[in-house]
């Protein structure tokens, strides 16, 4: 059976704004719900409201009128313009730009939601949901196109991959913003594609720490990252996009110490001086110092726990004690996580950046920071820790003992071996690279998908038992749906869900697919089938995030963008980094993982560090021929953009002719030549100052006499150059 019509429609609805009293002196809700409805209004939207739950309401808004929102759509558009994202002016006459280039969904709700948002003075009703005097505004969200999304799972369900056409199809209902996401998942994936190939005959042939994998897998992490830059230009042309990041948001919460003028526009500018954030900012480097302190302490207890009950503990219960230090880590290091995660956003607000954009940058880089630590500290110790130091380091390791001495029956069982006596395990690299890229990311998909589904199911069941134990209590007070009109019933059941979904961060999926390639580019060389492993990985993962997008999350604010933004600087580092650590695991665990001779201590430091530079200005010869190549090539992007502005040289060039056609024309001033005419000359001569200038054009008089004196000069030297004439004389 069809679903019911009510749970298709939208009924119009452009945004739900849920507005939350639970905690406010009711009179000052209702003054500021007024305040609110006002605001709304005055821009131009209008309103219906119902009820929410036991302490919140819903207020839906639409725009009023059409003439209205071309009104917004034309000034957005000129903003584009002026910041050159587009080639040319829209057209004055709204309804003629929509026609030539028409209004789709995501830019639609984008402009609405600006509406809703941007401060008075930039013409907005100045809502900002959760923040300053807007508290009471829990979330504002856009309803989710059931028949669309249930179209896209079951399109995705059925296709292996993503074409050009359906990355324009999410870029037109979701924004730029999350179509660069999609577009950079699937170009990962068709990447990946060779090097889970060469992985899979290299860990069959070639086995672990083979030199030729290392380099060919340093090359594909150069040549994607380069091409990845290549595509994104490619898709932001595509898109209309490409440079709108240069049309920067201020941030409300900028704090700026003086106004001045600007010397070229004449603008009153609020400044806040730069080497005053230069000082907040060196803020960062005992932030990263403490960070990587903390959690390395953290991973580094777990490391030398794990290694203690593997390698030395031989009491009872041994292959379930094992896992301690992972139940450790997975208890702390959320915490831990989640502090720093805070502190290091409390400390980009103290730099006090002007505009959205800087102060993302300046928060992605610190975030990335701490998943480098998290993601790779654990292999980074056991790569150049363990196997180089281990036989001088695990016999000291018995301080872990503790863990372990309520299940060991004797002290014989903890008892660490004398130092020299300890021989390392070499298969333990391979194993712990193999949990990172296999089991984590299955976990990691797992938590994606089931954990919000669980989290949402087990609030529906406490909601429901909590309402049913306050009925027995007190009676059974009325449903919060019991004014809902009968027509309406289904619909506003919908939109109470999705009011309780979470909000989706576009950042953290991008985070985690940046974390991924770095496992590939830094480690892979370790087990040559990691590629393989994230190439059947990223296929769940794209129909996942599609999956958790339409169900799990409520539909996100459609934001553009023409980059996935800081990100990119972290995929050329981790391939920089790739190339030195690929050279330094190749060097040390050329012979199956026990170092060149056969031993860890025949491992030179200067070996080992030649290796590594050698390494390094290979890969700044390779990224440089890398990028050389690929900005020759041409793409439909770019050709579009060079006819888009060709078409402007063109259109401005005609309309500068049509207005030079209005100037007389040389043909206008060749007048016949006459008694009349001639005299007209001499009268004119002889009230003028006569100079050699004006005596030498004053003696023809237009074009025809021009022609006329040509003419007798060319029969003239005919007649004298003849040779009938010659021979006449």
């Amino acid at each position: 059976m069809a679903p019911p019509k009510s749970l298709q429609t939208n009924m119009d609805v452009d945004y739900v704004i849920t507005y939350r009293f639970a905690t406010t002196d009711k009179s000052a809700a209702v003054a500021k719900f007024e305040e609110l409805v006002q605001g709304l209004s005055s821009v131009g939207l209008d309103t219906e409201v119902r009820s929410g739950d036991k302490h919140s309401i819903l207020l839906f808004v639409r725009v009023a009128s059409d003439e209205h929102l071309f009104g917004e759509v034309y000034r957005s558009r000129v903003r584009d313009w002026i910041h050159g994202v587009r080639a040319a002016a829209p057209p004055k006459e709204t309804r003629e730009a929509l026609e030539s280039e028409p209004l789709y969904e995501a830019e639609r709700l984008r402009i609405i939601y600006q509406l809703i948002t941007n401060p008075i003075e930039d013409g907005g009703a100045g809502i900002t949901p959760g923040e300053g005097e807007w508290k009471n505004v829990e979330s504002i969200f856009a309803l989710h196109d059931n028949a669309y999304n249930k179209d896209w799972i079951k399109k995705w369900a059925t296709s292996y991959f993503l074409t050009t056409e359906d990355l324009d199809d999410i870029r037109n209902r979701l924004g730029e913003k999350i179509a660069f996401y999609f577009a950079f998942t699937q170009s990962y994936f068709t990447f990946l594609f060779f090097p889970a190939a060469f992985g899979f005959i290299s860990w069959l042939f070639l086995g672990h720490f083979s030199p030729i994998y290392g380099i060919v897998n340093a090359i594909w992490c150069t040549v994607f990252t380069e091409w990845w830059k290549h595509q994104e230009v490619d898709l932001g042309v595509r898109w209309g996009v490409r440079g709108v990041s240069r049309i920067e948001t201020k941030r409300r919460d900028f704090m700026h110490e003086k106004e001045i003028t600007d010397p070229v526009t004449g603008e009153r500018v609020l400044m806040f001086p730069s080497t005053k954030r230069l000082q907040r900012q060196l803020l960062q480097i005992p932030f990263a110092l403490v960070a990587a302190s903390l959690l390395g302490a953290l991973i580094a207890t777990c490391f030398g726990i794990e290694v203690f009950i593997s390698e030395i503990y031989n009491g009872p219960f041994k292959s379930l004690l094992v896992f301690l230090p992972t139940g450790i880590a997975t208890t702390v290091m959320p915490i831990l996580s989640g502090i720093l995660t805070n502190f290091a956003t409390k400390l980009t607000e103290f730099e006090n950046y002007q505009t959205h954009g800087a102060y993302e940058t300046a928060l992605t880089q610190k975030i990335f920071v701490l998943n480098f630590i998290t993601s790779y500290l654990p292999i980074f110790l056991t790569a150049f820790v363990y196997v180089p130091f281990g036989t001088i380091i695990v016999p000291y390791l018995d301080v872990f003992s503790l863990t372990v001495r309520p299940f060991a029956e004797n002290e014989k069982q903890m008892t660490a071996p004398k130092v020299g006596s300890f021989a390392i395990n070499p298969d333990r690299l391979r194993k712990q690279v193999i949990y990172f890229t296999v089991t984590a990311q299955i976990v990691n998909l797992g938590m994606e998908l089931v954990v919000p589904y669980l989290k949402r199911r087990g609030f529906s069941w406490f909601k429901q038992k909590q309402s049913e134990r306050a009925a027995k209590r007190n009676g059974s007070g009325p449903a919060v749906s019991a004014n809902d009109p009968p027509e309406d019933a289904a619909f506003l059941t919908r939109v109470r869900e999705e009011a309780e979904l979470g909000v989706y961060d576009v950042t953290s999926d991008l985070r985690e697919m940046v974390i991924q390639f770095g496992y590939l580019s830094l480690f892979s060389v370790v087990w040559p089938f990691t590629p393989v492993s994230f190439l059947i990985n990223d296929w769940f993962e794209l129909r996942a995030d599609a999956i958790k997008i339409c169900v799990e999350m409520q539909r996100p604010t459609p934001w553009r963008a023409d980059t996935i933004g800081p990100w990119l600087d972290s995929l050329s580092f981790l391939a920089w980094l790739g190339s030195l650590t690929t050279s330094a695991l190749v060097y040390m665990f050329s012979n199956d993982g026990l170092g060149p001779g056969g031993h860890p201590k025949s491992i030179e430091g200067w070996a080992l560090l030649l290796s590594v530079m050698l390494s390094e200005h290979l890969f700044i010869l390779l990224r440089w021929g890398v990028r050389l190549a690929i900005s020759k090539l041409d793409s439909p992007g770019l050709q579009k953009e060079r006819r888009d502005r060709f078409l402007v040289r063109k259109k401005y060039f005609e309309e500068s002719l049509s207005e030079l056609k209005r100037l007389p024309t040389m043909a206008d001033k060749g007048e016949e030549i006459t008694r009349k005419s001639l005299e007209e000359d001499a009268r004119e001569g002889s009230l003028r100052a006569s100079t050699p200038e004006s005596r030498f054009w004053s003696r023809q008089r237009g074009w025809r006499e021009t022609v006329m004196v040509g003419k007798g000069l060319i029969e003239k030297a005919e007649v004298e150059s003849s040779p009938e004439r010659k021979k006449e004389l």
